[in-house]
């Protein structure tokens, strides 16, 4: 779930009012490994993974792909947004569309930085893949992400039930910037 197509990678770092959108880099190993390793993070996700595997598994630098952004505040990572492909997924409404999801560290909920690092991440989106809809998953039971989705203009596609649990399948129409 990673083509983005014809977008050149890594772009340009994106900055918001307080927060810079980029590529990672080796610094952020350590705040990767504690993102995946969080069970806090990971409560509606299926668990979190196991730091000792983390730390044996996780390359120099994480995630060097395409629509994998680090949520960079005051020169440490916070987060990570990801826009990828969904180029296999649960749902066939879903199917080759664009695909938002979002990780952030706890100390980072509740000040407004995923709303503001997804809605960035969002408009670039726009400006490098014109016209491309959106969809994002996440649990019903995960109030905070349903929040946020209907924040950032995602309209409910359907519900459907994996992992155990309700799942919330929304999309956000193309939009055009002016």
């Amino acid at each position: 779930m990673s083509d983005l197509g014809p977008v050149p990678w890594p772009p340009a770092p994106i900055r918001t009012d307080r927060l810079v959108l980029r590529a990672p880099e080796a610094r952020d190993r350590e705040a990767f490994i504690e993102l995946l390793a969080s069970p806090e993070v990971h409560a509606y996700l299926g668990g979190p993974r196991p730091r000792e595997e983390l730390e044996r598994e996780m390359p120099e630098v994480p995630a060097r792909w395409p629509g994998s952004f680090v949520v960079d505040l005051g020169g440490e990572m916070i987060g990570q947004v990801l826009i990828r492909r969904a180029t296999a997924h649960r749902r066939p409404a879903a199917v080759g569309k664009v695909d938002l999801g979002y990780l952030f560290l706890p100390q980072a909920w509740g000040f407004g930085y995923a709303a503001e690092a997804c809605t960035a991440a969002l408009d670039w989106l726009e400006r490098v893949l014109p016209g491309e809809p959106v969809v994002l998953a996440t649990q019903t039971a995960n109030a905070g992400s349903m929040r946020l989705a209907a924040k950032l203009g995602f309209t409910e596609l359907e519900r459907f039930w994996a992992w155990d649990a309700e799942q919330w399948l929304g999309m956000r129409p193309a939009v055009t910037l002016t």
